[in-house]
């Protein structure tokens, strides 16, 4: 759902900046070509440069934390000018949003919970 959200807000913000060509072209990458690129949407600037969106939702406070996969820690390294954190919240009572562009290094601190274990 809040992948829908965010789906919705950039098509909105791309028309309003009349871009309705880049508009159309907005991609749901989780649905169309899998859950491991690192990001969900893919949206674009004005410029057409392409702008790389994970969506992270909850219905509770901005400050709740989070769970990052390491190919989506990858892409906001690697892509940090074209990647953004979309961070919703308050989803089921009055959803808002803010963004966290570039890094999550940046913004987060990253604490890892979870291994692969390998039997040797």
């Amino acid at each position: 759902a809040g992948e829908s959200f965010v789906l919705d807000y950039e098509q909105r913000r791309l028309r309003a900046l009349g871009q309705s060509r880049l508009s159309d072209r907005i991609e749901q990458v989780s649905k169309t070509k899998g859950d491991g690129l690192g990001y969900d949407i893919l949206s674009f600037e004005t410029s057409g440069e392409e702008r790389f969106i994970e969506v992270k939702t909850t219905a509770f406070s901005n400050m709740t934390p989070f769970y990052v996969t390491r190919p989506e820690l990858e892409r906001s390294r690697q892509c940090a000018e074209q990647f953004r954190l979309y961070r919703i919240f308050d989803f089921r009572s009055r959803p808002r949003m803010f963004a966290l562009p570039g890094d999550l290094k940046a913004h987060c601190t990253l604490d890892p919970v979870s291994y692969l274990a390998r039997l040797s």
